[in-house]
């Protein structure tokens, strides 16, 4: 492996040996260095080095350990000079002593310099205007097959002259001392904007590598008038696009996954004055319970070679049980986004003419659709709100809980909410741009009580919002939060669509509603300072 491997990375990129593979990485010497294998070396390198099992379709699956979701308790930013007062610290966005960083980063390339090491060089940014180039270092085949998934690869006479912009020093089997390097456990994820670093330790889940990406792409963007979103988005025929924010479990990939309906992506987005562009070149699909008829793409795309799957039970045959949550509810599927039939192959798409903010409301208080003014989008946007209930997350009681995550991406915010709520507002008053709050939570009761509301609900509610055919629609206002809510939409129950029509019991009905006003009126004291009164009073909650 060692002999074949060492070969394969001095000569897989024309001209390039292994100490250009590390260039700008700090990493001085090295043990064995494999630049940018291609997949199928990845793959087999992956296996031989016991790292994962193939399923029987050729997907690489493999176990994340003790982390089977992001260390958001471990995420550092470097308290730099530079970068200091325009940082919004945080319990996410903690501050690291460039001390610490400097001792933390010293032991890792040390640690790096002795292990094989698997590099890639990618874009993120499908947009070259916005684009950035990044070099991953890691010691895992699988990880750089993840990222060669999840970034945009860049043509091989790119390769040849690449000079990182950022570089992630990934060391996941290497746990730190807390005391040592400021740290709250053996695990850090700290990022330097100055020396445009990234450090990753002590977690093997694949999703940190993806997201510190995303993180600089937040940091990057604002500045240059670009609005980076966490969305998925999709286009029509004309090339329009349309936005899917949404946190977990909300529909957000499911629903921008339509046959009728070109894929820009699933995840990060860039709003610029040209239009919507990918950050990413891969998806990242939650599949727990994933069902071949009603995500026939996303569950087409998880079988076949090239892909990882994380935390996916394998059975004997290499059968996938997509059932089983027994590691985690949150098993991931990471795969090359052209592996979905519809992709749109550049990764961008025109200006956005419908805006979906989407969320899984366990209280069952909010309407299927309803339209947001632009005060109201503002309001919701900065508010990120769905609920979360047991058996999706550990620790949680019988009762939904309210989450809230601004700009539908708290945690990878690394500026304040409003700098890019303000970039949202600017974007939809330069344009026609409608947008629609989408409950695919519960209906006729809350969670326990009422039931979930049909997905052929929610898609023949996409299919009127998309095909603007509510433009001409009766709407009526709810008293809670003065959302204007259609009254007929073609294919859904005209009761289903006024939450308090759909519910049996009326007095359970108020009681809910004020209780998720309350909720909503409490969070929104975070950025009520940062936002006209206009925005709050576009749903102050009436009947409270």
């Amino acid at each position: 492996m060692q002999d074949r491997c060492e070969a394969k990375g001095v000569e897989g990129v024309k001209g390039q040996d292994p100490r250009k593979a590390l260039d700008k990485t700090g990493v001085t010497s090295f043990h064995a260095v494999y630049a940018n294998l291609s997949a199928s070396e990845l793959v087999a390198a992956a296996l031989e080095r016991l790292e994962g099992v193939l399923s029987e379709d050729g997907a690489l699956a493999v176990d994340t350990g003790e982390h089977t979701g992001r260390s958001a308790k471990d995420k550092f930013i470097v308290d730099e000079a530079g970068s200091r007062a325009d940082v919004w610290w945080n319990a996410t966005n903690q501050k690291m002593s460039p001390e610490h960083f400097t001792r933390l980063t010293d032991t890792v390339r040390g640690y790096l310099a002795g292990q094989e090491l698997f590099t890639q060089d990618l874009y993120a940014g499908a947009d070259p205007a916005h684009r950035i180039r990044v070099r991953v270092v890691t010691t895992n085949a699988w990880h750089a097959q993840f990222a060669r998934n999840m970034f945009i690869r860049p043509p091989v006479e790119d390769l040849e002259s690449f000079t990182p912009d950022y570089v992630i020093l990934h060391a996941p089997d290497l746990a730190l001392d807390a005391e040592t390097y400021g740290l709250r456990s053996s695990t850090a994820v700290a990022l330097s904007f100055e020396q445009k670093l990234i450090v990753i330790a002590g977690t093997q889940y694949a999703g940190e590598i993806k997201k510190s990406i995303f993180t600089v792409m937040n940091w990057l963007l604002p500045p240059k008038g670009v609005l980076p979103m966490h969305c998925s988005a999709n286009i029509d025929g004309e090339g329009n696009s349309a936005l899917f924010f949404g946190l977990s479990g909300t529909g957000k990939t499911t629903l921008s996954s339509d046959r009728n309906r070109p894929l820009i992506g699933d995840d990060e987005h860039g709003w610029s004055d040209d239009g919507v562009f990918n950050f990413e070149g891969g998806c990242y699909a939650k599949v727990i319970r994933l069902n071949k008829d009603a995500e026939p793409d996303i569950w087409n795309a998880s079988h076949r070679f090239g892909v990882v799957l994380e935390n996916v039970t394998v059975g004997n045959g290499g059968k996938l049980d997509l059932d089983d949550a027994s590691r985690t509810e949150n098993t991931r599927s990471c795969y090359p986004t052209d592996f979905i039939p519809n992709a749109v192959a550049n990764g961008r798409g025109g200006k956005p003419c419908h805006v979906l903010m989407l969320t899984a409301d366990a209280f069952g208080v909010l309407p299927p659709v309803a339209k947001l003014t632009p005060d109201q989008a503002m309001y919701h946007f900065l508010s990120g709100y769905t609920a979360r209930i047991a058996g999706t997350e550990k620790g949680l009681g019988d009762e939904p809980e309210a989450t809230f995550s601004a700009c539908f991406g708290a945690p990878f915010l690394p500026r304040p909410p409003a700098i890019y709520g303000e970039l949202l507002r600017k974007r939809l008053a330069a344009g026609q741009v409608s947008c629609w709050l989408i409950n695919t939570g519960w209906t006729g009761g809350a969670y326990g009580t009422g039931k979930r509301m049909s997905l052929a609900y929610t898609r023949a509610i996409l299919a009127a919002v998309l095909g603007d055919t509510l433009k001409d629609a009766t709407f009526e206002v709810e008293p809670y939060f003065g959302l204007s809510i259609p009254t007929h939409v073609e294919g859904v129950p005209d009761q289903v669509l006024n939450p308090a029509q759909a519910w049996t019991d009326k007095a359970a009905y108020e009681a809910q509603a004020k209780k998720l006003v309350a909720l909503f009126e409490k969070n929104a004291q975070e950025f009520a300072a940062d936002v006209s009164p206009a925005v709050l009073k576009s749903v102050a909650g009436a009947a409270a």
